[in-house]
Order: C-alpha cells, then sequence, then structure tokens
C-alpha cells in the first residue's frame, strides 16, 4: 500500500469521527509525505493545522492508521509546501477534465463556489429520494421552482448524516443555476463569526447590506443560534428583511424549531410560518438503493451480499453507509480480490460495533442539560418550569434505560424526588417515544452525544 492509498483509507475513517465542517477544515492539504521504523509523517499546510491538529486529533489520526496498517506506532506533523504544490498540480489537472457531477467525492468536493459557498456536486439528480426523505425533497424542489412565493421559510431538520446539506444545497445549485446570482449558503456558526468581526472592525453596516442583497440564503445547523442573543437578534433582522422583499430563505437543523432550546420566540415563530419537513433513518430498501448508487458512481463492483451486510447493518447515517463502501472497495482494490462476508464483518468492525465509552449518570446530567441549553444544577432543583420538567424526565428515562439504575438512586440523585415521581416519568417518556419522532430524534442525538 503506498503513502497516499494509506492516507485515503485512514481519511475515510477519521471522517466518520468528526463534523463535515471540522474534517475540511484540518485535513485539506494533508497526506502522508514519509513512513518508516514506525512513525509517520503527516505533511500538512501551515503552522496553525500542524498544532491543532497535533492536539486534538493526534490520537483520531493514529488509531485509524493502525487500523490500516498496525506497524504504524507514532504519528508526527510537519509543514509541507511540496505537498501543497503537488495537490495545486493535481487541481489545474482537473480542471482539464470535464466535470461529472457522479465523480466519487473525496477532496474535490471542497472546489466550492467563492460566490455563493455552494458545492456543484449537490444536485437533485444525485441525491437518492426514498419513504424518509420524500417530503423534504418535494418541498425542496417546490421551492425551487418556487422562490420566495410557496414555502417560505422553508426548515428541513433531521439526524447527522442524513442529508440536509445536501438538499438544501441542491436547492441554491438550481437558482443560481437559473440567473439567481445573489445565492449564499453558510452556517449558523458562520454567520456568528462574520456578525462578530463586523462588530469589532466596525463594519456592521456592510454586514446588513451584504446579506439584506441576497435572493436565496441557506442556514445550515441553526440549532448553533441556541444562546447566542446578539446573533440571533441580528438574524431576527436579517430574516425579516428578506422576507418582507420575498426572498427565499432556507434552513436546516437537528430538530425541529420547538425542540430548539433557548431559541427566541420570535424566531421560533418565523421558522414555524413556513413549511417544515423532516429527514428521518432511510429504511433497508433505501440504504441498498443509496449503496447501488455510490458503488456506480465509483465505478467499483461488489456482489450484492456484501452489500446487503453493509445496509442491513448500517441504519442511521447516510454518511456512514458511503464510509463503510469506501473501506470494502479500498479492501477489493488493494488485495485483487472480493471479501467475504466474514472478511467484510472485520474490516468494519469498528463503524458496525463500535466500542462505547462507558458512561454513568453524570455523563447523562452533562449531556441532556447541554443539549437543552442548561445547566447540571437546573435539572437537579425543585424547579417545576415546563422548560427543566421536560429534560429532567429525558434524564430519568435515559438513566433508567442505558444505566439500569433503580428508581430511587434515580430520584435521589435528580434532588431527593421520590421514586414514584421517576417511574411515572420512565413510564410517560418510554410510551412518548413509540409515536413521537420529535422525542425519538431527540433521544438518539443525546445518546450519539453520550457514547461518542
Amino acid at each position: 500500500m503506498t503513502n497516499e492509498e494509506l492516507w485515503q483509507a485512514a481519511l475515510g475513517e477519521i471522517e466518520l469521527n468528526l463534523s463535515k465542517a471540522n474534517f475540511i477544515t484540518w485535513f485539506k492539504n494533508t497526506g502522508i509525505l514519509e513512513k518508516k521504523d514506525g512513525q509517520a509523517i503527516i505533511g500538512v499546510p501551515n503552522g496553525f493545522s500542524r498544532e491543532w491538529l497535533a492536539n486534538k486529533y493526534q490520537k483520531l489520526i493514529l488509531k485509524a492508521l493502525r487500523n490500516i496498517s498496525p506497524e504504524v506506532k507514532e504519528v508526527n506533523f510537519t509543514i509541507s509546501s511540496a505537498l501543497t504544490k503537488s495537490i495545486d498540480q493535481q487541481k489545474r489537472i482537473k480542471k482539464d477534465k470535464i466535470f461529472l457531477p457522479e465523480e466519487q467525492m473525496g477532496f474535490d468536493e471542497l472546489e466550492t463556489n467563492k460566490e455563493t459557498n455552494l458545492n456543484p456536486k449537490y444536485t437533485f439528480d444525485s441525491f437518492v429520494v426514498g419513504p424518509f426523505n420524500e417530503l423534504a425533497q418535494a418541498a425542496a424542489r417546490a421551492v425551487g421552482e418556487n422562490l420566495g412565493s410557496l414555502y417560505n421559510p422553508l426548515f428541513i431538520y433531521g439526524g447527522v448524516g442524513l442529508g440536509k446539506t445536501h438538499l438544501l444545497q441542491s436547492v441554491g445549485n438550481d437558482a443560481y443555476n437559473n440567473g439567481k446570482k445573489k445565492v449564499k449558503y453558510t452556517s449558523s456558526e458562520k454567520f456568528s463569526s462574520e456578525l462578530v468581526s463586523a462588530l469589532r472592525e466596525g463594519k456592521m453596516e456592510k454586514f446588513k447590506d451584504d446579506y439584506r442583497k441576497i435572493d436565496v440564503l441557506i442556514i445550515d445547523d441553526v440549532q448553533f443560534l441556541t444562546g447566542k442573543e446578539k446573533t440571533q437578534e441580528e438574524f431576527f433582522h436579517t430574516f425579516n428583511a428578506l422576507y418582507q422583499k420575498n426572498k427565499q430563505i432556507i434552513i436546516s437543523s437537528d430538530r425541529p424549531p420547538k425542540a430548539i432550546a433557548t431559541l427566541e420566540e420570535r424566531l421560533r415563530s418565523r421558522f414555524e410560518g413556513g413549511m417544515i419537513a423532516d429527514i428521518s433513518y432511510p429504511e433497508y430498501e433505501t440504504r441498498l438503493v443509496i449503496l447501488k448508487k455510490k458503488m456506480e458512481d465509483k465505478k467499483a463492483s461488489l456482489p450484492n451480499d456484501i452489500l446487503e451486510y453493509i445496509a442491513t447493518n448500517i441504519k442511521k447515517n447516510i454518511r456512514e453507509l458511503e464510509g463503510a463502501l469506501n473501506r470494502v472497495i479500498a479492501f477489493t482494490s488493494l488485495n485483487s480480490a472480493t471479501p467475504t462476508i466474514a472478511q467484510a464483518s472485520k474490516i468494519l468492525s469498528t463503524i458496525i460495533s463500535p466500542p462505547k465509552k462507558m458512561i454513568n449518570y453524570k455523563n447523562i446530567l452533562k449531556v441532556v442539560s447541554e443539549f437543552y441549553d442548561l445547566t447540571a444544577n437546573d435539572l437537579t432543583t425543585k424547579c417545576r418550569k415546563k422548560e427543566i420538567v421536560w429534560p429532567r424526565q429525558v434524564v430519568m428515562y435515559l438513566m433508567r434505560d442505558e444505566l439500569k439504575c433503580s428508581y430511587p438512586f434515580i430520584g435521589e440523585k435528580l434532588g431527593g424526588r421520590d421514586h414514584t415521581t421517576v417511574m411515572y416519568a420512565y413510564e410517560k417518556m418510554s410510551r412518548e417515544i413509540e409515536t413521537n419522532e420529535n422525542l425519538q430524534q431527540e433521544v438518539s442525538l443525546i445518546k450519539e452525544r453520550m457514547y461518542n
């Protein structure tokens, strides 16, 4: 295996453990420069990247490399202008090729439109539709054909890795390609960062002017506006200015508006005033279709039993589906042989059966309080406010369901409550989680944060 092949395989595993934004920010223009005596030297573009990778991601990188190449015992980082030049040369070569939307998305996908921040590879044609996302997809297409007049705003929510960003950017690309040149895609964190910079540099008028000239504003991960009062206020005014001029606003979140903690009521009201569509988990048949389409895009060939094995065992994340497929394709390429089911199981063991970290009731308190933008102390007080009672009942449910704690123990840890109160909360949440999709998604997101 060459250094480049090893690094690409490792990146496939690293990507599964990071948000898309972090992965793009810190792993673009990196590569293995040298591997000898158990040491892998990773080339990075600048000193800031070197420090960040060494401090934040060294263990993750080492683990990913060792899973593929066990002889790697140590990872070091160095600045490499040669690596950057090599990547620039590859980009120039790629510009001479015919651009195909179906091509494999590697770091080429970072070649976004500088004016809109949109990735041209995200299109409706490459979006696989199934029962889990058909409402969101239909709403997005309808919005693209009736900008500013049909569903405004369009609010799409769902868990991590289910295709929200792909769908949002598909609308943006359609609008841009049909003549709407003032299209902007950004995340709520980027919006907040730009606002802070504008305030610091005395450029608020320019900031407001730039955003209020937009024809189509697409905001990803709006849940990160929680707790940022100044950002929420400015976003509210931007929203109103665009809405009054019939400009299209498209928003995504990992949960519905009413479940976003500490979101200002006036913003929540605006979000709920348009069309709200959810993307749930893909069912088995759709997961299989997605795998087959991805395999065609990558011009690879795998037997149906391998695809069925992946589709059966990875149920909640399309990004993980593609990551698993990439691993099996890499094995096939490197070994010039199709793996058996047993080999595929071993290759995918860290994805399909990831070791759960040990948790205790303090972990649950911490994660739930952060999720609902509260403090752990809020959940253990006698306060009976609705915005605290609900998260407290979620904690009770998780302590019972995940840790098998006794009712008296749970009551004691949550402010000395009677065990019958805990029993009532657990039974209530158990019933509701069977029928309430919003609650199912909230609990699923909380569990992801608890164990990862």
